[in-house]
C-alpha cells in the first residue's frame, strides 16, 4: 500500500472518530433525556393515581375535577421549571450580598406565586368537590412527594451500603 493510501486512511478514520464522538455521545444523551421523561412520566402517574385512591372520588366529581386539576398541575409544573432555570442562571454568579439578596427575593416570588396559583385552584376545586376533599388534594399531594423521597432516599442509602467492603 502507498504511503499516500496509507495517509489517507489514516485521515479518514481520524475524521470519522471525531464525527463519531459527539454523535455517540448525543444518542446516549437522547437515550438519557427519554429514560428521564419516561420515569417522569410513570411517576406521574403513579401520583394520580395515588390522589384519585385519597380522594375517593364519585365518576361525576372525577369528570370535572380531572381536567381543572391537569391545568393546575401545568401552572405548577411551569412555575417550577422557571424557577429552577434562574436557580441554574444565579448558580453561576458570585455569591455576593446583592446576588444573594437577589436569589431570596425571587425565591420568594415564586412562593408567593404558587400560594397565588393554589388559592386560585382552591375556589376551581370547591366548585367541583366538597372542602374536605379540595383540602385532601394538597395533603395527598404533600404526602406523595414525601412518600418518593423516602423511597429514593432509602435505594440511595441501599446502594451505598452494597457498595462498602
Amino acid at each position: 500500500m502507498s504511503m499516500k493510501r496509507r495517509n489517507l486512511i489514516w485521515l479518514i478514520m481520524g475524521f470519522l472518530s471525531m464525527v463519531m464522538v459527539p454523535v455517540r455521545h448525543a444518542i446516549a444523551q437522547d437515550a438519557a433525556q427519554e429514560d428521564a421523561a419516561a420515569k417522569q412520566d410513570k411517576i406521574k402517574a403513579l401520583e394520580l393515581l395515588y390522589i384519585s385512591r385519597e380522594l375517593d372520588l364519585t365518576s361525576e366529581e372525577a369528570e370535572k375535577f380531572w381536567p381543572v386539576y391537569k391545568k393546575y398541575s401545568k401552572e405548577v409544573n411551569e412555575l417550577l421549571a422557571e424557577r429552577k432555570r434562574k436557580a441554574k442562571e444565579l448558580k453561576g454568579q458570585p455569591r455576593t450580598d446583592a446576588v444573594a439578596e437577589e436569589a431570596l427575593d425571587k425565591e420568594l416570588g415564586y412562593e408567593r406565586k404558587m400560594l397565588e396559583i393554589k388559592t386560585r385552584y382552591k375556589q376551581e376545586f370547591m366548585k367541583i368537590l366538597p372542602a374536605r376533599k379540595v383540602g385532601n388534594i394538597y395533603r395527598s399531594e404533600r404526602e406523595f412527594r414525601a412518600m418518593m423521597i423516602r423511597q429514593l432516599k432509602e435505594r440511595k442509602d441501599n446502594r451505598m451500603l452494597r457498595k462498602r467492603p
